[in-house]
Protein backbone atom coordinates (compact mmCIF):
# COMPACT_ATOMS: atom_id res chain seq x y z
CA UNK A 1 0.00 0.00 0.00
CA UNK A 2 1.34 3.40 -0.87
CA UNK A 3 0.29 6.53 0.97
CA UNK A 4 0.79 9.93 -0.51
CA UNK A 5 3.76 11.62 1.15
CA UNK A 6 1.50 14.43 2.39
CA UNK A 7 -0.51 11.99 4.52
CA UNK A 8 2.61 10.31 5.93
CA UNK A 9 4.13 13.73 6.57
CA UNK A 10 1.01 14.92 8.38
CA UNK A 11 1.08 11.86 10.64
CA UNK A 12 4.78 12.37 11.39
CA UNK A 13 4.21 16.07 12.05
CA UNK A 14 1.45 15.23 14.51
CA UNK A 15 3.79 12.80 16.28
CA UNK A 16 6.56 15.43 16.41
CA UNK A 17 4.19 18.02 17.89
CA UNK A 18 2.96 15.59 20.54
CA UNK A 19 6.56 14.82 21.51
CA UNK A 20 7.48 18.52 21.60
CA UNK A 21 4.47 19.24 23.77
CA UNK A 22 5.25 16.35 26.12
CA UNK A 23 8.94 17.15 26.65
CA UNK A 24 7.98 20.57 27.97
CA UNK A 25 6.85 18.82 31.16
CA UNK A 26 10.28 17.26 31.74
CA UNK A 27 12.06 18.74 34.80
CA UNK A 28 14.73 21.41 34.38
CA UNK A 29 18.16 20.78 35.90
CA UNK A 30 19.31 23.85 37.86
CA UNK A 31 22.57 25.34 36.61
CA UNK A 32 22.54 23.48 33.29
CA UNK A 33 21.34 24.56 29.89
CA UNK A 34 20.80 20.99 28.70
CA UNK A 35 18.16 18.95 30.49
CA UNK A 36 16.27 15.71 29.93
CA UNK A 37 14.12 17.31 27.24
CA UNK A 38 17.04 18.34 25.01
CA UNK A 39 17.64 15.11 23.10
CA UNK A 40 14.00 14.06 22.47
CA UNK A 41 13.09 17.67 21.73
CA UNK A 42 15.86 17.99 19.14
CA UNK A 43 14.86 14.73 17.48
CA UNK A 44 11.20 15.81 17.44
CA UNK A 45 12.14 19.14 15.85
CA UNK A 46 14.16 17.33 13.16
CA UNK A 47 11.23 14.94 12.63
CA UNK A 48 8.92 17.96 12.19
CA UNK A 49 11.24 19.44 9.54
CA UNK A 50 11.32 16.13 7.64
CA UNK A 51 7.53 15.86 7.96
CA UNK A 52 7.09 19.33 6.45
CA UNK A 53 9.32 18.33 3.52
CA UNK A 54 7.16 15.23 2.99
CA UNK A 55 3.97 17.29 3.14
CA UNK A 56 5.23 19.75 0.52
CA UNK A 57 6.45 16.95 -1.75
CA UNK A 58 3.20 15.02 -1.39
CA UNK A 59 1.11 18.10 -2.06
CA UNK A 60 3.02 18.72 -5.30
CA UNK A 61 2.53 15.10 -6.44
CA UNK A 62 -1.17 14.89 -5.55
CA UNK A 63 -2.27 15.36 -9.17
CA UNK A 64 0.02 12.62 -10.50
CA UNK A 65 -0.56 10.12 -7.72
CA UNK A 66 -3.70 9.23 -5.76
CA UNK A 67 -3.75 9.77 -2.00
CA UNK A 68 -3.89 6.03 -1.36
CA UNK A 69 -2.83 3.17 -3.64
CA UNK A 70 -3.71 -0.26 -2.23
CA UNK A 71 -0.98 -2.83 -2.75
CA UNK A 72 -1.45 -6.18 -4.43
CA UNK A 73 -0.71 -7.90 -1.10
CA UNK A 74 -4.11 -6.74 0.20
CA UNK A 75 -5.79 -9.19 -2.17
CA UNK A 76 -3.70 -12.18 -1.01
CA UNK A 77 -4.73 -14.13 2.11
CA UNK A 78 -1.27 -14.94 3.54
CA UNK A 79 0.03 -11.35 3.91
CA UNK A 80 -3.28 -10.31 5.47
CA UNK A 81 -3.04 -13.23 7.91
CA UNK A 82 0.52 -12.27 8.82
CA UNK A 83 -0.53 -8.67 9.41
CA UNK A 84 -3.45 -9.81 11.58
CA UNK A 85 -1.16 -12.07 13.65
CA UNK A 86 1.39 -9.25 14.09
CA UNK A 87 -1.30 -6.87 15.36
CA UNK A 88 -2.81 -9.61 17.54
CA UNK A 89 0.58 -10.48 19.04
CA UNK A 90 1.22 -6.82 19.83
CA UNK A 91 -2.16 -6.45 21.54
CA UNK A 92 -1.62 -9.72 23.42
CA UNK A 93 1.77 -8.52 24.66
CA UNK A 94 0.31 -5.20 25.83
CA UNK A 95 -2.48 -6.96 27.71
CA UNK A 96 -0.66 -9.98 29.11
CA UNK A 97 2.95 -9.02 29.78
CA UNK A 98 2.39 -7.51 33.22
CA UNK A 99 0.45 -10.49 34.55
CA UNK A 100 2.20 -13.26 32.64
CA UNK A 101 5.69 -11.71 32.55
CA UNK A 102 8.07 -10.79 29.77
CA UNK A 103 9.64 -14.21 29.27
CA UNK A 104 6.46 -16.34 28.93
CA UNK A 105 4.72 -13.63 26.89
CA UNK A 106 7.76 -13.20 24.65
CA UNK A 107 7.98 -16.93 24.02
CA UNK A 108 4.28 -17.11 23.10
CA UNK A 109 4.45 -14.03 20.86
CA UNK A 110 7.58 -15.13 19.04
CA UNK A 111 6.20 -18.65 18.61
CA UNK A 112 3.09 -17.26 16.95
CA UNK A 113 5.12 -14.97 14.70
CA UNK A 114 7.62 -17.67 13.75
CA UNK A 115 4.81 -20.10 12.97
CA UNK A 116 2.92 -17.70 10.72
CA UNK A 117 6.13 -16.63 8.97
CA UNK A 118 6.88 -20.21 7.94
CA UNK A 119 9.68 -21.23 10.30
CA UNK A 120 9.99 -25.01 10.46
CA UNK A 121 7.83 -26.42 13.24
CA UNK A 122 10.68 -28.10 15.08
CA UNK A 123 12.56 -24.79 15.29
CA UNK A 124 9.70 -22.56 16.45
CA UNK A 125 9.94 -23.22 20.20
CA UNK A 126 13.76 -23.37 20.51
CA UNK A 127 14.16 -20.15 18.52
CA UNK A 128 11.44 -18.46 20.55
CA UNK A 129 13.04 -19.42 23.87
CA UNK A 130 16.58 -18.45 22.85
CA UNK A 131 15.50 -15.17 21.24
CA UNK A 132 13.34 -14.19 24.22
CA UNK A 133 16.12 -14.93 26.69
CA UNK A 134 18.59 -12.97 24.56
CA UNK A 135 16.25 -9.97 24.36
CA UNK A 136 15.59 -10.20 28.10
CA UNK A 137 19.32 -10.27 28.87
CA UNK A 138 20.06 -7.28 26.67
CA UNK A 139 17.27 -5.16 28.12
CA UNK A 140 17.33 -6.33 31.75
CA UNK A 141 21.08 -6.66 32.31
CA UNK A 142 22.63 -4.49 29.61
CA UNK A 143 20.20 -1.56 29.44
CA UNK A 144 18.79 -1.93 32.98
CA UNK A 145 15.18 -1.85 31.77
CA UNK A 146 12.91 -3.38 34.42
CA UNK A 147 10.91 -6.01 32.57
CA UNK A 148 7.88 -7.62 34.26
CA UNK A 149 8.45 -11.05 35.83
CA UNK A 150 4.78 -12.01 36.18
CA UNK A 151 4.28 -15.69 37.00
CA UNK A 152 8.04 -16.20 37.35
CA UNK A 153 8.21 -13.82 40.36
CA UNK A 154 8.02 -16.63 42.99
CA UNK A 155 11.10 -18.33 41.48
CA UNK A 156 13.37 -15.28 41.68
CA UNK A 157 16.17 -15.51 44.20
Amino acid sequence: MRLNDAIAGALLLALALVILFHVQSFPKIPGQNVGPAAFPGTLAALLAVCALVLIVRGWRERAAQPWLVPGAWLRMPMPRRRLAVAVGVLLFYIGASDRLGFIPTGILCLSAMFAVLGVRTRWVLPLSVVTTLLIHTVFYKGLRVPLPWGVLQPWLW
